[in-house]
């Protein structure tokens, strides 16, 4: 699917940066293949605008902030948050003209992020609970640009019958190649699939797991939020220890995608530092990376028109795919894709 050229996508919410970003001016971002800027307003909130200043094309992002608003580097053209002009230098005392303006887009932070919807947005930004909630610390993990898509992420991400080849150098069981089930129900949101996966613990995971056992159980209760966000629910019932990640897959263009990715623990920084957590994490997750771009990033959603071939344990990819078709065809879309 090439999601630029679908609509509906547009519509929907995705995290793009962490806040702190922004603290030393404005920064690009292309979504869906949008060009845009953004930037932090005086009171902390965040702005996005078309990274294009309406007299010379100049970039806003090659700008700076001024109050609330940005100022276009090149001839100083000031904009607002709703892209509006609001003050021409070489003009000052002139009317501004009505058609000085730039496409704004619909932006607020939301768990340390910048989160941006293109268009009137479907739903609201995903609730994620253990924000916030007593207990839990919340980590930033990973941001990084991968040459795949947010499809492939998705599937990839409640894909249980990788674990024993993929991840075989750390907690995959190499003799275990058949995935645990999931039991599977579909929400307003997307679904909730919950299993119960053996894994290896070894040496370097104990403070991960929570335990000593060689082998351990991870207890999963994963959600996928329509169309590129993830929860991977994961609880040792060994220790009760909850390590919970957050995925976003935010696309750039057709064949690029922006990992975002933080974690809730309900430990201390005593018991297994955050250093050893992001270290843990970025080993499993660069070997996902690294099998995710050597696949094709134009998926097909709708297998009827091109073979792709599945086994049963591809369940949970076919009904992110059976959701995503079906989310097209409700605003009247086509799936659209190389041929």
């Amino acid at each position: 699917m090439l999601v630029t050229q679908q609509p509906v996508l547009r519509r929907f919410w995705y995290a793009l940066m962490p806040m702190s970003h922004l603290d030393d001016g404005p920064k690009p971002f292309t979504l869906l293949g949008e060009n845009i800027v953004l930037w932090k307003k005086s009171d902390g909130t965040p702005a996005a605008l078309r990274d294009r200043c309406c007299h010379r094309t100049a970039k806003l992002s090659k700008g700076f902030v001024e109050g609330d608003n940005i100022v276009c580097g090149y001839h100083g053209w000031t904009y607002d948050e709703r892209g509006a002009c609001v003050r021409i230098p070489q003009n000052a005392d002139g009317a501004i003209p009505s058609g000085a303006k730039v496409p704004a887009f619909h932006c607020q932070e939301k768990y340390g992020y910048v989160w941006v919807a293109l268009d009137d947005p479907l739903r609201p930004i995903p609730h994620f609970p253990e924000d916030g909630a007593t207990g839990y610390r919340r980590i930033f993990q990973f941001y990084q640009e991968w040459n795949t898509s947010p499809v492939r992420m998705m599937e990839n991400s409640f894909d249980n019958s990788h674990f024993s080849f993929v991840h075989k150098a750390n907690f995959g069981i190499a003799n275990q190649p058949k995935p645990a089930p999931y039991e599977f129900s579909e929400t307003d949101y997307g679904f909730e699939a919950i299993t119960t996966v053996p894994i290896r613990n070894p040496a370097e995971s104990h403070r991960i797991t929570g335990t000593t056992e060689p082998i351990t159980h991870r207890h999963l209760v994963n959600r996928y939020y329509l169309p590129f966000c993830r929860r991977f629910g994961c609880s040792y019932p060994a220790s009760g220890i909850d390590h919970i990640i957050y995925n976003c897959a935010t696309p750039i263009d057709d064949e690029r995608m922006i990992l975002v990715q933080w974690l809730y623990r309900n430990d201390s920084e005593a018991d297994c530092s955050t250093q050893a957590l992001i270290d843990w994490d970025a080993t499993i997750t660069s070997e996902d990376r690294e099998i995710l771009e050597a696949t094709d990033p134009d998926v097909c959603i709708d297998t009827r028109r091109r073979v792709e071939f599945h086994m049963p344990s591809d369940k949970p990819g076919l009904i992110i795919r059976q959701q995503l078709l079906a989310l097209l065809e409700a605003h009247g879309e086509q799936e659209v894709f190389r041929t």
